[in-house]
């Protein structure tokens, strides 16, 4: 799929504003780059962390380790966000109003699918779904879990605190906000990026603190985890790892390979023959 990205994305995009084709066009001319630079600068950094968390796995995992792997990936989310605004906003600048009322439309849409979808959940079936993304995610690192790994996964669950009703106000505000953003007032771009800036800090209190408490006892579920693994889940691990980081460097490979020979060295050719 990531060597699709570049009918993916586009795709995606169309299902929200309805593009026509000179718009399209012109989705295909803003990606190309961003993707580029997504294959050259951002699949190494994931491969160079893959081959650091593998390495660490010789010793005991920590909490400050954790914490730091979760922040690294964090930051190359919001790379990808920084990076994918420069193209999101020029298009946008391209939209009719028409185009972006629907393109608010639909995640309005969105957001009204996803509060009947989990708010109406009750308790119980809140944490029973929420264990079983335990579990799946365990069982697919580490394969058939101990009766003792599965009771330290059901404690940690018992633990959170139910997330989707915070996560749905904030999220209405963020619409609502957004909204009014694009009403493409001059200079709607640059508010657009500080408004992005601003909630990665300024989240909620509610929002903050539930989050804050779930990403720990889900980081501390994983450190005690890990470091209860047995020899033959430390294989499976150790695989499932070094597969993922084949793939991504083999992807990394096809844009170098794409990329052909530097330009000097194109030169060169175009002389000899």
């Amino acid at each position: 799929m990531y060597n699709r990205l570049d009918f993916i994305v586009p795709w995606y995009v169309d299902g929200y504003a309805d593009l026509d084709r000179e718009q399209e066009a012109y989705l295909d001319e803003l990606l190309a780059p961003f993707l580029a630079w997504h294959r050259a600068q951002e699949l190494p950094l994931y491969v160079q962390t893959l081959q650091e968390f593998e390495a660490s796995l010789d010793q005991p995992v920590s909490a400050a380790s954790m914490t730091a792997l979760t922040r690294r990936f964090e930051r190359a989310w919001y790379r990808i966000e920084d990076n994918a605004l420069d193209w999101l906003l020029d298009l946008g600048g391209r939209l009719s109003d028409e185009q972006m009322d629907k393109f608010m439309q639909s995640l309005w849409e969105e957001h009204e699918e996803f509060r009947e979808e989990y708010l109406e959940r009750s308790d119980k079936e809140y944490y029973e779904d929420t264990l079983d993304s335990f579990l799946d995610n365990s069982r697919d690192y580490l394969g058939r879990l101990s009766q003792e790994q599965r009771a330290m996964l059901e404690a940690a669950n018992a633990r959170l605190v139910r997330s989707d009703a915070a996560f749905a106000g904030d999220r209405a505000a963020w619409l609502r906000q957004l909204e009014g953003l694009l009403q493409r007032e001059p200079g709607w771009q640059l508010r657009v990026r500080e408004a992005v800036e601003a909630r990665r800090g300024n989240a909620p209190a509610e929002y903050q603190k539930v989050y804050d408490h779930n990403l720990a006892v889900i980081q501390q579920a994983i450190v005690e985890l890990l470091n209860s693994r047995s020899e033959k889940q430390d294989r499976h691990l150790r695989r499932k790892l070094a597969d993922l980081r084949e793939d991504l460097e083999k992807l990394v490979a096809q844009g170098e390979k794409d990329k052909g020979p530097p330009a000097a060295e194109r030169q060169a050719d175009s002389v000899q023959q």
